[in-house]
């Protein structure tokens, strides 16, 4: 290895002195505008510097930060992974003598689990498509030249500037059962009452809407929450590609005689393909980091209708010292944001955009 850095070095102070004694052989060459420019073979030689060379050259500049993510990003999630091989309680240092996937058997007969993987999916899917639906609606409506945009679209797009732990706090007051604003409005329209038999859950007695603790409204009203928070992302990206699409084809389509519904429905939305695919990955990410939403709502201890894979992560490796069992639940975490991302990352390549 030391010999072939020597080389390198040593090929690279030859072509630097090669460069610096060339320089002095400029041409004048004459550019199409009639101006000239001098060019030099040491351009030449620079362009012809090997790539090993180019990147020993670089290498203060990328090696750094490569082995800074290497170590605390993908250091700790082989970490983590190991872990989940054990029966580490967060007490005292792991046995790394024996792995086995006990933890992960468990989880697989664990009904905690696999109610919070359902909570967590459902989450996902229909966060994301309401997400979608209601941006896209929002922006067809802005496309239209309408008055006050710049100032429409600001307040809209605001809540995404929010915290999770500010938009949580605002949503618990909305949500309160006794003085709520959501319930106080019920109230003055007189429609509580036919709320909370229509929402009430089997064997429960109440006069009010618990949004929170119903097993009826209690992940809707998560959703509906992060919908508010993060709908005018999916605006402004189906915005934007609104305002790229050629007006010809707008007025082809008005030509042809479509109406305005057959015109979004055949022309326009179709074109938004990649508008759509690049929010759903954003949005889906953005969902499954609820965590901090749901846990400044609730607490760790959100009840099985509210719990997702994030938080009973928390509660099992923080709240009962169950590391082990915790990690294992991370992997599967860890899995299926890959699960959400990698058709993304690799269509993107196929394409040549990354």
């Amino acid at each position: 290895m030391r010999e072939i850095l020597s080389r390198l070095l040593a090929t690279g102070g030859r072509l630097r002195s090669a460069v610096s004694r060339d320089e002095s052989d400029g041409k004048q060459l004459a550019t199409d505008g009639g101006a000239t420019v001098e060019t030099t073979r040491g351009d030449s030689l620079r362009n012809s510097l090997p790539i090993e060379w180019e990147l020993v050259e670089s290498a203060p500049f990328w090696l750094p930060p490569v082995l800074f993510a290497g170590f605390f990003v993908y250091g700790a999630i082989a970490w983590n992974f190991l872990l989940s091989l054990t029966d580490y309680n967060g007490l005292g240092g792991a046995q790394y003598e024996t792995f086995d996937f006990s933890m992960y058997t468990r989880m697989l007969n664990d009904g905690t689990f696999w109610q919070a993987a359902q909570n967590t999916v459902v989450l996902l899917v229909v966060f994301t498509v309401l997400c979608l639906a209601l941006g896209l609606l929002v922006a067809i409506l802005i496309d239209q030249q309408i008055r006050f945009e710049n100032t429409f679209r600001t307040i809209y797009l605001l809540p995404m500037s929010l915290s999770f732990v500010v938009t949580a706090t605002m949503w618990a007051w909305v949500y309160n059962a006794r003085n709520g604003v959501l319930n106080q409005l019920f109230r003055l329209f007189n429609l509580e009452g036919a709320l909370v038999a229509l929402l009430r859950p089997a064997g429960v007695n109440a006069e009010v809407i618990q949004w929170l603790s119903w097993n009826t409204t209690a992940l809707a009203a998560v959703i509906f929450a992060l919908i508010w928070q993060f709908s005018g992302y999916a605006m402004v990206v189906f915005l934007a590609g609104l305002r790229a699409i050629p007006t010809e084809h707008y007025e082809a389509a008005r030509v042809d005689g479509a109406s305005t519904v057959r015109l979004y429905a055949r022309v326009i939305i179709p074109q938004l393909r990649a508008s759509a695919v690049s929010a759903s990955v954003v949005l889906m990410v953005f969902a499954l980091k609820a965590f901090d939403f749901i846990y400044a709502l609730r607490g760790s201890q959100p009840g099985a209708n509210m719990d997702i894979l994030a938080t009973m992560m928390y509660r099992v490796a923080f709240d009962s010292l169950q590391w082990a069992y915790g990690s294992a639940v991370a992997i599967v975490l860890f899995a299926l944001a890959l699960l959400v991302i990698g058709p993304y990352l690799y269509s993107e390549y196929r394409r040549g955009e990354l």
